[in-house]
């Protein structure tokens, strides 16, 4: 699949024309042609890659081509164009555009300009002296790592065949406690890794504790460790996700002294035998935090049930607090057959805002962080509203004749959104959410549905 059509597979699959033209201050005219031979890569269009692009396309990322030099941006000129012009580049979601993120990757339409008026005036590279200097990137990561944990033991990837989720105990027992304001995993092998996550095992938890450090387990846990509410996600792999920023309000995670880290894996058969050793970069806090940064997999639909031939089956979960936090990240998870999502908030007032809602894209698994905490109080209800494509219209379905249930592989479906929330450091995380509402239901014939969430 080409590198501009990634974009589009969440939209082609909802049925979402996009038209592939010009906005209109873009029409071309005698004197933009004139202004587009001005443009060149090194004054006016390196800034841009730089700042937008380069994190995804450099040498060992996840864009299949480099965006570091002229030599390597020249050729993708055009398709660039393109890409910007629908917007499909850089990749971004969220359509609601009401609240801010800090990470939000949106263009300006000035920025969207200078880079057609590029490739319209014949992509020149223009005078080396006025290009900025290169952007660092420390030693492959997007972050400074204090800490790097890597599997001790490579693990086998088969030619062909299903590979089903793999646990792997890294023994690392933390000398004490730790605060930690940034994370980053790094896949070993980057065609093999779909997605993983390393969680925080706690001293005297049951997740996995007859592993043998370093070997593969593939039933070390087939909730993730959900089991024990003490298992914090401190690094997550995803398609375009990069590093996480866990001290944008004075904040960090948390992992107690003699923690041990369980990498939990998700590989793809490639064609070829190969294999992998992926790893997580830690960067600790200089002081303790004033607030706990702690994850929890959000609003669930476990009981979905997705009919067969359904081309827009509804899935949607519930989850309420139980204290006083701060919503500050958002990360919709889905499968092939997912089309859309979007999360609502009900506070006790009985006040309900829509604070996200966009297209899936399987290939691009973003996270959103968002730039002011939303305070939620005591009784807030988290809604995850999602649309799922089982018709044979999407080219991406397995088998549109199958009935749908929750599952760990790409043929079956999840619907989750992963929320990052600000506590007290005192709080116990543990019992600060409780499922509820449409969650609770027993797995029917479809849904559960909005029909099903009793709204004040």
């Amino acid at each position: 699949m080409s590198w501009r059509h990634l974009a589009l597979r969440a939209l082609l699959a909802a049925g979402i024309v996009v038209a592939l033209t010009l906005i209109p201050s873009m029409e071309a005219t005698a004197q933009e042609s004139a202004v587009s031979t001005a443009v060149t890569f090194n004054n006016d269009v390196l800034p841009i890659l730089q700042a937008e692009c380069q994190v995804c396309h450099r040498p060992g990322e996840i864009a299949p081509m480099s965006f570091l030099t002229y030599k390597d941006t020249r050729p993708w000129a055009r398709s660039i164009k393109e890409a910007v012009i629908t917007r499909e580049m850089p990749p971004w979601f969220e359509e609601l555009g009401h609240r801010q993120f800090a990470n939000e990757r949106i263009l300006t339409d000035d920025e969207i300009r200078t880079l057609v008026a590029w490739a319209d005036g014949g992509a020149v590279e223009g005078n080396p002296e006025g290009k900025p200097a290169p952007r660092a990137f420390q030693d492959g990561w997007n972050i400074k790592p204090d800490m790097i944990i890597e599997m001790p033991i490579p693990f086998q990837v088969p030619a062909e065949g299903t590979i089903n989720y793999q646990n792997v105990l890294v023994e690392v027992d933390f000398p004490e406690d730790v605060w930690v304001i940034a994370a980053e995993m790094r896949a070993g092998n980057t065609e093999a890794v779909h997605h993983m996550r390393a969680n925080v095992r706690p001293p005297g938890s049951e997740f996995m504790k007859d592993a043998i450090p370093g070997l593969a387990y593939e039933n070390g846990d087939s909730m993730l460790g959900a089991r024990d509410p003490r298992v914090d996600l401190i690094g997550k792999f995803n398609p375009g996700l990069g590093a996480q920023d866990f001290g944008l309000f004075e904040s960090a995670k948390f992992i107690p002294k003699g923690s041990d880290i369980v990498f939990n894996l998700h590989y793809t058969a490639t064609g070829k035998a190969s294999t992998d050793v992926s790893k997580v970069g830690l960067v600790f806090a200089k002081e303790p935090p004033k607030k706990r940064y702690y994850v929890n997999n959000g609003p669930d639909a476990w009981n979905l049930v997705i009919p067969p031939r359904n081309a827009n089956a509804e899935a949607v979960g519930e989850l309420t607090t139980t204290a006083e936090m701060d919503l500050v990240y958002l990360q919709p998870h889905m499968h092939l057959r997912g089309k859309d999502i979007e999360v609502r908030l009900i506070f006790p007032s009985g006040e309900v805002e829509t604070i996200f809602r966009g297209p899936w894209n399987f290939d691009w698994q973003l996270g959103y962080e968002l730039a002011e905490p939303i305070h939620l109080p005591i009784g807030t209800r988290i809604v995850g509203i999602a649309h799922f494509d089982n018709s044979a219209n999407n080219p991406y379905n397995p088998d549109p004749d199958a009935r749908i249930i929750w599952g760990l592989q790409n043929w079956d479906e999840m619907q989750n959104t992963f929320i990052g929330v600000l506590i007290d450091p005192s709080i116990d995380a543990t019992g600060i959410f409780e499922r509820s509402g449409p969650s609770l239901l027993p797995r029917g014939e479809s849904g559960p549905t909005l029909a099903d969430l009793q709204l004040p």
